[in-house]
C-alpha cells in the first residue's frame, strides 16, 4: 500500500463516520493515560537504576501498581482550598493545563492508511493545513494554566513560579519555533502528514541536524523538565506555582498534563526531524516497503517517542538544575541567535539548489557579502571575556595563603551596666578595685 500524497490523508479522514472517528479519540485519549501511568513507573524504576537503589518495588510485580494506586489516592483525597484563593480560577487552572495536551495529539500521524471496521481510514484523528500550528497553539495555551493557578492561589510563591513559567516558555517557544521553520521550509508544508511524506528518502534529523539539537533543547525547556524545571524548584520556591494545591485530583492533573506534553514534544519531535511513523534504517526498503504499511508504522512511532521520554527521564538523573540567568541566558543568547543564523542558512541553500541554472554572478555576489557581514556582526557581539590576574601564594599543603596584610579588627570594648557602675562610685568599691588592680599588676 502506498503512502497517502498531500491532500489525500485529509480526504481520508473526510470520509471517515463519526463513529469511526469516536473510537479513535477514546483510543488516542486511553493510550496517553496508560502512557502517563507507565511513564510516572518507568521513571522512578530508571532514576533508581542510575542512582543505585530500587525504586518502587512493593505495589505488584517490579512495582508496576505503584502509580496505579498513587492515581486512585490522589482521586480519591480530600481538596482543601486556600482561603485567599480564587475559587473559580483555581478550580478551572488545572483543566486548562490538562486539556490542550489531549488535543494536541489529534494531529499527530500514527501510521498510514489501514483497513478499521471495513472503512479504509489513517491512523490520525484529523489532518489540518497547519498541523504544526495546532501543536505549538496547544503548548502555549497550556501555560495558562500554570500562570493562573500561581495567581489565584493566593500566595507570593506559587506565583513567581507561574511568571517563571511564563517567561520559560516565550523564550524556549521562539527557539523551538525558528527550529520547525527550517523544517517546513524543507518540507514545504505545515501538515505533519505532509512532512512525515517528505521524509521517505532521508530523514530530517540528517539534513536538518541544528534544527534538531535547537529543538531537542527546547523541548525540554518547553515542559519545565529538569535540568529547566525552574517555575517548580523546590530549593527556592517551596515547589512552584502547585504549592498550594493538596495531593488531590487537581494536584494529579498537574503532573498529568506535565507527562502528557513530554509525549506531545517526542511525539511532534518523531514526526518533524525521525520520520514519524517510517521503518527505521533499511527497513522501509524489506520486501517492498511492507514494514511501513498496515500496523507495522504504530510499532515504528510509539518505539522512537518512547525513545525521547527515555532521555528525558536520562537528563533528570543526570544533570543538576540550572540557575535562572544561566538558564535564560541559554535560551536568548544562544539558541535564538543560532536557530536565527540557520533558518537564513537553509533559506539561501534552498534558493540556490532549486535556481541554480538562473543565478547569476551579481546574485551570487550579494548573496555571499549578505552572509559575510552576518559573520561580521555576529563576530561583533560576542562580549569580550575579562581576564582577571590573581596571584594567589599557595602553602606547601596546596591550601591558599591569606594576604600578609591581613589586619584583624579588634574587639569591641564591653558596656559597663549602669547598676554595677553604680556601685563602683563608692568609697569601699573604689578601694576594693584598687586593691584588685594592685593585686594584678604584681601578678
Amino acid at each position: 500500500m502506498k503512502p497517502l500524497a498531500a491532500g489525500e490523508i485529509g480526504a481520508l479522514l473526510a470520509d471517515d463516520p463519526w463513529w469511526l472517528s469516536l473510537i479513535k479519540v477514546v483510543a488516542v485519549f486511553a493510550f496517553l493515560v496508560v502512557l502517563v501511568i507507565g511513564l510516572v513507573w518507568g521513571e522512578r524504576r530508571i532514576v533508581g537504576f542510575m542512582q543505585q537503589r530500587p525504586g518502587p518495588n512493593r505495589a505488584g510485580p517490579f512495582g508496576m501498581l505503584q502509580s496505579l494506586a498513587d492515581a486512585l489516592k490522589m482521586a480519591f483525597k480530600e481538596d482543601i482550598r486556600p482561603v485567599m484563593a480564587d475559587k473559580w480560577v483555581y478550580f478551572l487552572a488545572p483543566i486548562i493545563s490538562a486539556v490542550p495536551a489531549f488535543l494536541a495529539f489529534s494531529v499527530i500521524p500514527f501510521g498510514g492508511e489501514v483497513q478499521m471496521f471495513g472503512y479504509q481510514t489513517a491512523l490520525q484523528i484529523a489532518d489540518v493545513p497547519v498541523g504544526v500550528l495546532v501543536v505549538l497553539a496547544c503548548a502555549s495555551v497550556g501555560v495558562y494554566g500554570i500562570v493562573l493557578s500561581g495567581w489565584s492561589s493566593g500566595s507570593p510563591y506559587p506565583l513567581l513560579g507561574s511568571l517563571r513559567s511564563a517567561a520559560q516558555v516565550i523564550s524556549y517557544e521562539i527557539a523551538m519555533g525558528l527550529a520547525i521553520v527550517s523544517v517546513i521550509l524543507f518540507a514545504g508544508s505545515l501538515s505533519t502528514g505532509d512532512i512525515v511524506n517528505a521524509q521517505s528518502g532521508v530523514w530530517f534529523v540528517f539534513t536538518l541536524l541544528p534544527s534538531f539539537v535547537i529543538y531537542v533543547i527546547s523541548m525540554v525547556g518547553e515542559t519545565n523538565r529538569a535540568p529547566f524545571d525552574l517555575p517548580e524548584a523546590e530549593s527556592e520556591l517551596v515547589g512552584g506555582f502547585h504549592t498550594e494545591y493538596s495531593t488531590s485530583l487537581k494536584f494529579a492533573m498537574f503532573f498529568l498534563a506535565e507527562y502528557i506534553n513530554m509525549a506531545t514534544v517526542s511525539a511532534l519531535a518523531t514526526t518533524l526531524f525521525l520520520g514519524g511513523w517510517r521503518a527505521p534504517f533499511g527497513l522501509s526498503y524489506i520486501a517492498d516497503g511492507m514494514f511501513n504499511t498496515g500496523w507495522w508504522p504504530v510499532l515504528w512511532f510509539i518505539g522512537k517517542m518512547l525513545a525521547f521520554l527515555f532521555f528525558f527521564v536520562w537528563l533528570r538523573a543526570t544533570l543538576p538544575r540550572l540557575r535562572y540567568d544561566q538558564f535564560m541566558q541559554l535560551g536568548w543568547k544562544v539558541l535564538v541567535p543560532v536557530a536565527l543564523v540557520w533558518f537564513v542558512a537553509v533559506t539561501v541553500v534552498k534558493y540556490i539548489r532549486e535556481n541554480w541554472n538562473t543565478i547569476s554572478s551579481t546574485q551570487i555576489l550579494i548573496f555571499g557579502g549578505a552572509a559575510l557581514a552576518v559573520l561580521i556582526l555576529l563576530v561583533f557581539l560576542i562580549p569580550e571575556r575579562e581576564i582577571r590576574e590573581e596571584r594567589v601564594q599557595v602553602a606547601g599543603s596546596g591550601y591558599p595563603i591569606p594576604p600578609l596584610d591581613l589586619a584583624v579588627p579588634k574587639p569591641p570594648k564591653r558596656r559597663t551596666p549602669v547598676a554595677a557602675a553604680q556601685q563602683s562610685s563608692t568609697p569601699a568599691a573604689i578601694g576594693t578595685e584598687g586593691g584588685k588592680e594592685a593585686g594584678d599588676g604584681t601578678s
